[in-house]
């Protein structure tokens, strides 16, 4: 088992900057994927960056590019997602997630084994 404890959400002004974080614990030798997911009401849940060990690949969606960055510190077993230039179109529950076998694609939230509770980040235009 993997525990995943989400933290560094926060209410900013468009163009600000916050840095999440996601604290593991338990087996996370086994984890392929570390990845960031967000879900805005009434959306579906959306990747947004992963991290695979295997190659220290990162991956990031689209709209998220040049803004967004993915990484992670392995003596602290800590994931981290870095957000600058945030817009209001950012605006959503932010969750952690891991996956332990390799995955058809790391934007599709069912092949992820382990969840954080969420962190919630509110942009204000």
């Amino acid at each position: 088992q993997v525990q995943l404890v989400e933290s560094g959400g926060g209410s900013v002004q468009a163009g600000g900057s916050l840095r999440l974080s996601c604290a593991a614990s338990g087996y996370t030798y086994s984890i392929y994927y570390w990845t960031w997911f967000r879900q805005a009401p009434g959306k579906e849940r959306e990747g947004v960056a992963a991290f695979y060990t295997g190659a220290g690949s990162t991956y990031y969606v689209d709209s998220v590019k040049g803004r967004f960055t993915i990484s992670r510190d392995n003596a602290k077993n800590t994931l981290y997602l870095q957000m600058n230039s945030l817009q209001p179109e950012d605006t959503a529950m932010y969750y952690c997630a891991a996956a332990h076998r390799y995955v058809r694609s790391w934007r599709i939230s069912s092949e992820y084994n382990f969840w954080g509770q969420g962190t919630q980040v509110t942009v204000s235009s």
